[in-house]
């Protein structure tokens, strides 16, 4: 039976985990192009549209927008194709899965003296798929050994000695419940043989790695699943014979768990370790709430205009991490599972606001073309609680590493009796100065759809690229994967009007 360790001092058991990290920050902030067929074969630019059930994701006064009460459900077959390079290797890695995307509704009913119509909505929406996986496979010139040096310096040696009697399952639950996550990690390293200290003497705090070679075969495995989901309460009218007006209350929650898995042999006579395995778990748990405001105004009959503003998401998020080292080499065999799960006491994020502002062309009955700008300032993000030192330094690389995005979604739909034909565009920039670290997204959608009486059926292919230059560990191991990312996704939605 596994252990469970209850770390519920923040700023001593926080203080070097790293499981906070700016790229945690950009995860849980980020919200794909999700919806209904309909909306993301137009590339999702409906901010001045309205009329569709995941349009009030766009922007909330869109529901009023309908004249008939309306309910939708969508299927995705969403699918990754990730190219990874390491050093001198290349990988391939893909897999597919079918989700239900979205669900939801908009209910009419009339208004009540100047204001002309209510509107009521629910919409379920899956805003991000985690689900994802790549292998880093190569020959490189530094060893794993430097991720548990680069944690260990400044560890007086004593605590990561086993006293008489003790196991290291034993130590290392000690170490979790007295010291830090970097503390554990000097432990695995020096009790599996990868790391040395400079002295015997049990107050040293200064070590070396064991492995003094140039050459290592590594393999660093990837895998990710879970996913974030949003649920919108929405509520809008029309005030007038051009204003549109709307509120949406939402509820987010996500989980996300992450395993690597990595490998490292050599043949190195300078290595204390031919060959290691290194697991790591980590889980998180995440609820948060947001709103959002928004208006269309009908300029004229073919021309709309569109405002929303999104306020940060604030969330609050539960971790836990599990470990495993085996090591092999001239110092013998040494497995180190210490059949404990950590659980760090609760913290919270604070996502990035979002003002979009939206256009959209009316061509009569022939069709219309749409187009959303927004901007996010991803600097603003913030862990808490504040008074915490390693948040306070995490907030700090996020204002240092971070900038505000721009986005950018073009659609249209062209209507032909009862088939309508859709086409989008959508360029959403890196949230980071440094570009190479995760790169500008841009994607493409197709869709199509045809009514039958109160029903219609859509469909649409929507497909994204994005690279990114992945950090394997948050550390002195300062090895990267690039990795060239394609999405796919298969949408059908069937919608009727009640």
């Amino acid at each position: 039976m596994k252990k469970l360790l209850i770390l519920l001092s923040i700023g001593l058991s926080m203080q070097c985990l790293t499981a906070q990290t700016v790229a945690d920050a950009v995860r849980y902030s980020t919200q794909n192009l999700t919806g209904t067929a309909r909306y993301r074969g137009a590339g999702g630019a409906f901010g001045a549209l309205g009329g569709d059930v995941s349009a009030i994701n766009s922007n909330p006064a869109g529901s009023a927008i309908f004249n008939n009460s309306t309910v939708a459900l969508t299927l995705s077959s969403g699918a990754y194709d990730n190219q990874t390079f390491y050093n001198d290797g290349i990988t391939s890695n893909k897999d597919s899965n079918i989700d239900l995307n979205q669900f939801g509704g908009v209910f009419v009913s009339n208004g009540i003296g100047k204001i002309r119509k209510f509107t009521f909505g629910f919409n379920y929406d899956r805003t991000n798929d985690f689900d994802n996986a790549y292998i880093a496979s190569g020959v490189s010139s530094n060893s794993i050994a430097d991720y548990f040096l680069g944690n260990a310096q400044g560890t007086p040696l004593d605590l990561l000695e086993l006293q008489s009697g003790e196991t290291n399952a034993d130590l290392y639950q000690f170490l979790g419940e007295n010291e830090t996550f970097a503390t554990q990690q000097a432990f695995l390293g020096y009790q599996g043989y990868l790391i040395d200290p400079v002295s015997s003497d049990l107050d040293n705090t200064e070590y070396v790695s064991a492995q003094n070679g140039n050459s290592f075969n590594q393999e660093y495995q990837y895998t990710t699943r879970g996913n974030n989901s949003k649920f919108t309460f929405n509520a809008a009218g029309q005030f007038s014979e051009n204003l549109y007006l709307g509120l949406n209350l939402n509820a987010h929650t996500f989980n996300f768990t992450r395993n690597t898995v990595f490998y490292e042999d050599n043949s190195g006579a300078n290595n204390a370790v031919s060959n290691l395995r290194f697991d790591n778990e980590y889980r998180a748990f995440g609820s948060g709430i947001s709103a959002q405001l928004g208006g269309i105004y009908h300029i004229s009959l073919s021309l709309r205009v569109g405002a929303t503003y999104d306020t940060p998401t604030y969330f609050t998020i539960s971790e836990e991490t599990e470990q495993y080292l085996g090591t092999s080499g001239t110092n013998g065999d040494a497995i180190l599972n210490p059949n404990t799960i950590n659980i760090y006491e609760d913290y919270n994020l604070r996502t990035p606001g979002k003002a979009t502002g939206s256009i959209a062309y009316i061509f009569g009955k022939l069709g219309f073309l749409s187009f959303d700008y927004s901007y996010q300032d991803y600097g603003s993000m913030k862990y808490s609680p504040d008074e915490d030192v390693f948040f306070q330094q995490m907030n700090n690389q996020i204002n240092n590493q971070l900038k505000g995005v721009s986005s950018y979604k073009l659609g249209g739909e062209f209507l032909a009796g009862d088939w309508s034909f859709r086409g989008g565009y959508r360029f959403i920039e890196s949230p980071y100065k440094n570009e190479e670290t995760l790169g500008n997204t841009t994607g493409y959608s197709l869709g199509l759809g045809y009514t039958l009486g109160n029903a219609r059926i859509d469909i649409a292919y929507d497909w994204a690229k994005q690279e990114q230059n992945a950090a394997l560990y948050e550390s002195t191991f300062t090895n990267t994967a690039f990795i060239d990312n394609i999405n796919t996704n298969i949408l059908a939605t069937v919608s009727f009007q009640l």
